[in-house]
């Protein structure tokens, strides 16, 4: 196991909890960025699957972009005016694609701002391209325009990596105005931001527009993933911007992988072209709402002195402030917290992960989608014998 005694945001979890088997059979894993199968639409994969075999042109070599088609339908998805499916790239799921714009639109050495806390995986890609990370607090659920002016303005950065909605770790979402004044210092500073839309199937209320939809310049790069909500082993993404942004990330999607295969991309298309896809995520975003109140609900009764400061609105996660000492008055360490959980059976994701600097404080995150309803009395009553 790796060591965790290493510095704040080299996240262990790339190494550790990655991967689901390395966990005994019976442990309760809350840790995963993934729902459980059992919520996504198995029977229209296969079936999909059975149909797109049948066709000769899929064993064709298809265009670097991918397919026009399924770039196409993610354009059409955006509902806004001035996209083209010539605008969309397909990525083999959301984190090549990440990966690809950070390597196309900044040098090694280069600044990048980021909201703190924020995705771990995005935090890992920006320090293996070699880039610098400005972190910038979260104020209100979104980075204050202020803040965001000040670090671009002292680092001289010229990209920026959010989740304006339901961000992970935390469930946050921008307000209307929060994003129009980021759009507006992004725009000031002539800059690139890239938009990680991860959780756009996971509303459980109304979704906001993403932040790309008011973006008439091209300072706006977009991603958005179906591989959580359609099948974990069909992955595959788009990636959406405009002009010399586009061609440069283009350029370094081919260079990494060429071209994401055929079969998963008709795969993908032939399931959210279908009637079928809308009553699945109906579905799901019922099913996520129970799950996410379930696991709430036995946090508040079995372990009060965790705190849910925000109840999230969609996607996948609660984001738990632990006590900030323990009964000993010592301080309390999200670390300890989740090796003596894992001992006990319960798998968390420590938050000092998600930030890419210090950690404001103890923190936990859990993944509600992932575990089984049954067992939220238990692994609360792990966690609070942990605490």
């Amino acid at each position: 196991m790796a060591d965790r005694g290493t510095r704040p945001g080299t996240c262990w979890c790339v190494l550790d909890r990655l991967d689901d088997a390395a966990d005994p059979h019976d442990t309760i894993a809350m840790h995963s960025g993934y729902p459980d199968v059992e919520l996504l639409p198995a029977r229209e994969v296969r079936s999909a699957f059975t149909r797109v075999a049948r066709r000769a042109d899929i064993f064709h070599r298809p265009p670097t972009a991918g397919l026009p088609d399924l770039r196409r339908w993610f354009v059409d998805e955006l509902d806004a005016d001035g996209w083209r499916d010539t605008d969309a790239v397909i990525a083999s799921g959301g984190q090549a694609a990440l990966a690809a714009t950070f390597r196309a639109l900044a040098a090694p050495g280069d600044p990048i701002v980021m909201e703190s806390p924020t995705y771990w995986g995005a935090i890992a890609a920006a320090r293996q391209a070699g880039l610098v990370i400005v972190p910038v607090p979260r104020t209100e659920g979104a980075p204050a325009a202020v803040d965001l002016d000040e670090a671009f303005a002292t680092s001289g950065a010229r990209l920026a990596y959010v989740q304006p909605t339901f961000a992970n770790p935390t469930g946050d979402v921008w307000t209307a105005a929060q994003r129009n004044e980021v759009l507006a210092v992004v725009r000031a500073h002539r800059a690139f931001v890239i938009e990680d839309d991860w959780a756009h199937d996971f509303a459980m209320e109304s979704r906001p527009r993403p932040l790309v939809c008011s973006d008439t310049d091209g300072h706006v790069v977009y991603i958005r993933s179906l591989t959580k909500s359609l099948s974990l082993t069909v992955r595959v993404a788009a990636l959406l911007a405009r002009g010399p942004a586009r061609t440069r990330i283009e350029n370094a999607l081919t260079v990494s992988d060429l071209y994401v295969a055929p079969v998963l991309q008709a795969v993908a298309l032939d399931v959210v072209s279908r009637p079928a896809w809308r009553t699945h995520l109906l579905r799901l975003r019922r099913t996520l709402e129970a799950r996410r109140d379930a696991l709430v609900g036995a946090l508040a009764s079995g372990a009060p002195m965790v705190e849910v400061e925000r109840v999230p609105r969609g996607g996948l996660n609660l984001w738990a402030a632990l006590p900030a000492h323990g009964a000993d008055g010592s301080p309390t360490d999200a670390e300890l917290v989740a090796a003596r959980t894992l001992a006990r059976g319960l798998s968390i994701s420590p938050g000092g992960e998600w930030f890419p600097t210090e950690p404001t404080g103890p923190y936990i995150r859990l993944n509600f989608a992932a575990a089984s309803p049954d067992r939220y009395a238990e692994a609360v009553e792990i966690l609070a014998g942990a605490l």
